[in-house]
């Protein structure tokens, strides 16, 4: 079993339900801020990172809501971790923000924020926000 412990973090960005939902589902969106490179066969996802790849599946999704993904490793060693991505819209003022659930290792929790907190960064880059 996994000694990896969930976090969530939140941020805002300014952009329409659809365009954020293409960004964090579709390859060509996927590969424009979080990896190189993303294929997709059925419901496995293939990043790719500098040549190297990892193949997470999309274990759940709604369309225009979230995805959630669970990486191969952890699927094979029958750990319960996933990493989710949601839209998350303010009713009174229709405000985005995207939610992040991950897992990592306890003493990787911080290097693992810094990373999603680059990866949004980008992400805002290439859509404007």
């Amino acid at each position: 079993m996994s000694d990896k412990v969930q976090f969530q973090m939140e941020f805002e960005v300014k952009s329409s339900t659809h365009i954020l939902y293409n960004m964090i589902s579709t390859p060509s969106g996927l590969s424009e801020w979080f990896a190189d490179n993303v294929n997709i066969k059925d419901d496995e996802y293939t990043f790719v990172w500098d040549g190297s790849e990892e193949i997470a599946k999309r274990v759940n999704s709604k369309k225009g809501e979230y995805i959630r993904f669970q990486w191969e490793d952890d699927f094979e060693e029958g750990n319960k971790c996933f990493f989710e991505i949601k839209i998350k819209i303010d009713e009174l003022t229709n405000d985005k923000a995207l939610i992040i659930t991950d897992f990592a290792e306890e003493d990787e929790v911080d290097e693992a924020k810094l990373l999603w907190q680059n990866q949004i960064a980008e992400l805002k880059m290439v859509i404007g926000s």
